[in-house]
């Protein structure tokens, strides 16, 4: 099977709709809630199930379309707002349950406490089904100062994901200083989430918690050498402090970054083979966001630029044990309750 770890929901505009008259209502709107009756939903989603079986994606793990989820906007909007999107989810998972699940979005807020989360996190586990988390490391949605995902001030979801034993993508969403487009504050922010990690010792104060970073890992597997550098210079990085006391655990760079687990959503095959070669085939899994910003025709090759499955088949150095952990295994060995 191959599962494709990374995607968002596929619902009809009226979704979308409704989110704007709940902005533009600063959320007083919110009993109004969406009802996209199935057949609507279901006509809509054959477009994407097409896509998928264009290309030999069997399944898909679906969280909320990031860009979107308004997390700068205020408690109330951002409430609601998470709760529709992550029941439109469980109507999209309900309508295909073979080829979807369920990945909750979180409503995260600005300055309020990070267990804030948990009501909605729960309910998406326990009522919807749904297996695992989206996180978005900037709330702010590059606004203002948010404690980076090394901080205590996460700790309490860590905890909450290693006691359910719930995997999470590292997302960021809109970006609303003028400075980035919301791609580029993808990058930056998953950087910044992944070094802010390794550098305090996330991973071994937690070694139960299921982290993949989203495209690819950022810049960060792409930058190594300076990481590597920076490792050498200053050694303690990455042991962080558990108790008071520096944690022995951390080894060089490398080891800490292959705690990890990366997507394949780079949207280029030789960008795809190093992130392979730099963090291992252990440690990433198939995820292409399709249908989403790689969906356009690649001119030098005909196909999406999101069809990245069959370079990824034809990488020399994989073993088909290596393709097989990166097509499936590994996702299967982070999500429960995958089908197959």
């Amino acid at each position: 099977m191959i599962i494709d770890v990374h995607s968002h929901l596929w619902a009809p505009p009226e979704l979308n709709a409704m989110g704007l008259n709940l902005v533009g209502s600063a959320g007083h709107y919110s009993g109004m809630e969406p009802r996209i009756p199935d057949e609507r939903f279901r006509e809509h989603l054959q477009v994407l199930l097409k896509a998928l079986d264009l290309v030999g994606t069997e399944f898909q793990m679906v969280s909320p379309r990031p860009f979107t989820m308004l997390h700068s906007h205020g408690a109330r909007l951002v409430d609601v707002w998470t709760r529709w999107n992550n029941n439109a989810i469980a109507q999209q998972v309900r309508l295909a349950p073979d080829r979807f699940m369920g990945m909750a979005g979180l409503p995260q807020v600005p300055g309020e406490p990070i267990e804030r989360v948990f009501p909605e996190m729960d309910r998406c586990l326990d009522e919807l089904g749904f297996n695992s988390i989206l996180i978005n490391p900037d709330p702010s949605e590059g606004t203002g100062h948010v404690p980076p995902m090394g901080d205590a001030y996460w700790y309490p979801l860590y905890e909450r994901m290693c006691e359910r034993d719930v995997p999470a993508l590292i997302h960021a969403a809109s970006c609303c200083n003028g400075r980035e487009t919301y791609a580029n504050h993808f990058i930056t922010e998953h950087s910044i989430a992944l070094l802010s990690m390794i550098r305090d010792g996330v991973m071994q104060r937690y070694p139960k918690l299921k982290i993949i970073i989203a495209h690819g890992g950022g810049s960060v597997p792409y930058q190594i050498g300076r990481w590597r550098a920076e490792r050498a210079a200053f050694p303690n990085f990455g042991k962080g402090s558990i108790e008071g006391k520096l944690n022995d655990g951390a080894g060089s760079f490398d080891d800490d970054l292959r705690r990890f687990h990366f997507d394949t959503c780079l949207h280029s095959p030789p960008a795809i083979e190093y992130l392979i070669k730099t963090v291992t085939p252990d440690c990433v899994c198939f995820g292409t966001e399709r249908l989403g910003s790689g969906s356009p025709i690649n001119p030098d090759t005909g196909r999406s630029y999101d069809d990245v499955g069959p370079e990824i088949k034809a990488m020399s150095f994989l073993s088909d044990a290596q393709r097989s952990q990166i097509f499936e295994g590994n996702a299967r060995k982070l999500f429960r309750g995958l089908p197959g």
